[in-house]
């Protein structure tokens, strides 16, 4: 098996979120070909084209350089009011510019939302979904993963406490795994 680098990016900046555990989680259930690797948006200033133009920030061309070395792409996010975080869209914003030189396009990409409640992030996932079919992100259609409940199924060590969602989680890393092999196996 090729061993393929996924760039994961958390949406929440909170260093013990659920968010971050549910990417830990992951990380440890996905087969041992994907080598994951968090790119953090913490530093990240807000988009500003001026500031492109005067010379993009050094934070911004080292999120843009991790992104571009991978081979794909596992956003795990909460959602804030409906939609995903204005950190994580921003970071989007930011390996979307300047115009023309996306670091996102054509790698596949997964979603994990997450949420303590029972929806499971379901509106930031979707909304997630429109800015990458815009991105030409090939995203992971099945299976969808809302995961509510979030606390309850995480481990003090980042583990997943039920056997249901470890075999939920696991099934999702090999779908990811497949798409990402389908996708690079049709790229030039």
């Amino acid at each position: 098996m090729v061993e393929r680098k996924v760039a994961v990016i958390v949406g929440s900046l909170r260093k013990a979120s659920l968010s971050r555990r549910m990417a830990h989680a992951l990380i440890k259930l996905a087969p041992p070909n994907l080598k994951f690797s968090i790119v953090e948006i913490r530093d990240l200033s807000l988009y500003d084209e001026d500031a492109e133009s005067a010379g993009p920030p050094a934070s911004w061309v080292a999120f843009r350089d991790a992104v571009r070395a991978s081979d794909a792409v596992l956003f795990v996010t909460p959602e804030y009011n409906r939609s995903v975080p204005g950190a994580l869209k921003n970071a989007i914003d930011v390996g979307s510019r300047p115009y023309g030189q996306s670091v996102w396009s054509k790698k596949p990409c997964a979603i994990v939302s997450v949420s303590p409640g029972a929806l499971g992030g379901f509106g930031a996932n979707h909304h997630l979904r429109q800015s990458l079919v815009f991105l030409d992100m090939p995203v992971l259609q099945q299976p969808e993963a809302y995961v509510g409940g979030a606390a309850a199924l995480l481990a003090d060590d980042d583990s997943i406490t039920t056997e249901g969602a470890t075999k939920f989680l696991s099934g999702l890393t090999t779908a990811f795994a497949d798409l990402i092999e389908r996708v690079l196996a049709k790229s030039p």
